[in-house]
């Protein structure tokens, strides 16, 4: 008895000293997130907003904002039923919500709540409005950090808030940067989340982790064997756009050919196409889907071959080589048909956030990436991080932390996570910088046959590859393991698993009978201080330890005169040897 009162006095003095008095987080306890407002709500989802701090990790500002999320209930069965979460990426939030089937084929049988968080500073989740990228001091908040803070809250406001779903798994999914930040917030929060999809993630793809060629060189191959002649015509054009660029009779023939909204100068020497057609066909392979869609912009299936059938000719004139590249641009930016004419300063799709996004590279998503015009199809342009940092300097005033990324989510050396999936497509020129081995039995390494950019967390669809179709099962499997070991740790957390445990919940009940004025502190538990705690600690060890001394005296002398009655018997000679 005494013994299992010291253990239950040892317990309510860790319980005291561990856990503050309302059991959140001290980094977090500042921040009051209690306030959402419900923008839109239909048959199929609901549009909410959750007020954040701008920043979660120091106390002079204290601005907040409000961060989007959208909900879909539909299937949800409530009761500790799974949450699938998406990590949203560089864009607007539906971007990503209509180009995750996965969650929403997954969802009737998992019996799951789908939640898609919004990015900061993307979409309509603007810290400061109009001015959230006015200067350093208004954009300087926009980081991976912040946001993986802004999902940490959110997901404990929805278990705290949310009928039934206190005790509900929560599974991240991410796709590119979303599998990235998907992946990272399970390494650094991982009791919100019991496990993370991260496809397409190129989380190596920081410092000298991968050659920074890696990128050119899958893009080149993708090209290579998607239609005879592709990769060299394409190889073939930088010079001739260059020729053709240095004069206004060649700026012409360049905008006429193309189409182009804005006549070329010539004092650019065709740096503007240039650089505009390294874009599109840098972009293309990751949308290389086995059947039209719409992601980046609308395309047919397989748009690499689509494109290289405009490529495949051999020795073709300088001036049908610019013929057959605006043919095969006009499959990625006008498939349509509704183009009037094309705008070479044009990125992918308007729902990605450039101007964030852009920031983001020049901070901390450094990510280096360079050509030599021998193994891939472009024109050499070597990795530069003095230019990068002066150009980034020049446009944003900060200087980009190269190594950042690795320092704070460990690089290659991530053996200490646990349930992450790292699935990458081989025609997706991010692959390169994702996880292609698995790195232990809870850190799994998925390579898709014919799957270009997070194919898999896309809708199923009957002109998927079979690899892709074997993937998903794969993945399905996987995350079920996780739900079934998260719900088996839930119950047996609520078990008690020694006799400790028995006399600390047995003390709870009996503290729970307290009158309302009785002075405790920490939940039922009287309040004390915790050296009064130690001091009566230590004098029950001490009574203990006498006890103990005096039985053991007591058996000594029991011992004793058996053997002086038997003075001469086997067994205190055996006992003496």
């Amino acid at each position: 008895m005494v013994f299992q009162s010291a253990v239950i006095l040892l317990v309510i003095v860790l319980a005291e000293t561990s856990f503050s008095s309302n059991g959140v987080r001290p980094f977090l306890r500042r921040h009051s997130i209690s306030k959402r407002t419900r923008v839109v709500t239909d048959d199929n989802f609901q549009t909410l907003y959750i007020r954040q701090p701008v920043d979660h990790f120091a106390f002079a500002n204290q601005d907040t904002f409000l961060q989007r999320y959208i909900v879909i209930d539909k299937h949800w069965g409530g009761n500790g039923n799974p949450i699938f979460f998406y990590a949203g990426n560089e864009g607007d939030i539906f971007l990503f919500l209509n180009n995750t089937g996965l969650m929403f084929d997954w969802a009737s049988e998992f019996k799951a709540k789908l939640v898609f968080a919004e990015h900061r500073y993307y979409g309509k989740s603007m810290p400061y409005g109009a001015d959230s990228y006015k200067d350093l001091k208004h954009v300087g908040y926009l980081s991976a950090e912040q946001a993986l803070a802004d999902f940490a809250l959110l997901i404990d406001f929805i278990k705290s808030n949310v009928s039934g779903a206190k005790n509900s798994p929560v599974v991240a999914f991410g796709g590119s940067y979303g599998g990235m930040l998907a992946a990272w917030f399970r390494m650094k929060y991982p009791h919100s989340i019991v496990g993370a999809l991260a496809s397409s993630a190129p989380i190596l793809q920081f410092g000298d982790l991968v050659p920074c060629d890696s990128y050119s060189r899958i893009v080149t191959d993708d090209f290579r064997n998607s239609g005879p002649n592709c990769a060299d015509n394409i190889r073939k054009s930088w010079k001739v756009l260059t020729k053709m660029g240095e004069t206004a009779e060649g700026c012409k023939l360049l905008t006429q050919t193309f189409g182009l909204c804005k006549p070329l100068d010539p004092g650019g020497k065709g740096q503007e196409v240039k650089g505009w057609l390294v874009n599109t066909w840098s972009m293309l392979p990751m949308v290389d889907y086995p059947y039209a869609a719409s992601f980046l912009e609308p395309l047919p299936a397989w748009p690499v071959k689509a494109v290289c059938t405009h490529l495949a000719k051999p020795d073709l004139t300088d001036l049908e080589l610019i013929r057959a590249l605006r043919d095969a641009v006009n499959v990625y930016y006008n498939y349509t048909g509704t183009a009037s004419c094309f705008n070479t300063s044009q990125e992918a799709v308007a729902s990605l956030g450039d101007l964030g996004w852009d920031f983001q590279a020049c901070s901390e998503m450094v990510m280096p990436s360079c050509s030599n015009g021998v193994t891939d199809m472009f024109e050499a342009s070597p990795w530069d991080f003095d230019d990068f940092r002066a150009d980034c300097q020049a446009r944003w005033g900060v200087t980009p932390r190269p190594n950042w990324i690795q320092e704070q989510f460990g690089g290659r050396n991530i053996t200490a996570a646990s349930n992450i999936i790292f699935s990458n497509g081989k025609l997706d020129p991010w692959s390169g910088g994702g996880v292609q081995q698995s790195l232990s039995k809870t850190l799994v390494a998925i390579m898709i046959e014919d799957s270009a950019h997070h194919l898999d967390l896309r809708s199923s669809n009957p002109d998927d590859p079979q690899s892709v179709i074997r993937a998903r099962a794969l993945e399905k499997q996987i995350v079920k393991n996780w739900i079934a070991n998260s719900r088996s740790g839930i119950e047996k957390s609520r078990k008690p698993n020694s006799e400790a445990d028995c006399a600390f919940e047995k003390l709870i009940i009996i503290n729970s009978q307290l009158p309302d004025n009785s002075n405790h502190s920490v939940g039922p538990v009287v309040a004390v201080s915790w050296q009064q705690n130690i001091l009566v600690f230590l004098i029950l060890c001490t009574v203990f330890l006498i006890v103990m001394v005096l039985v053991g005296l007591r058996s000594h002398q029991r011992r004793h005169s058996k053997n002086q009655f038997f003075p001469g018997s086997e067994k205190d000679n055996i006992s003496l040897i």
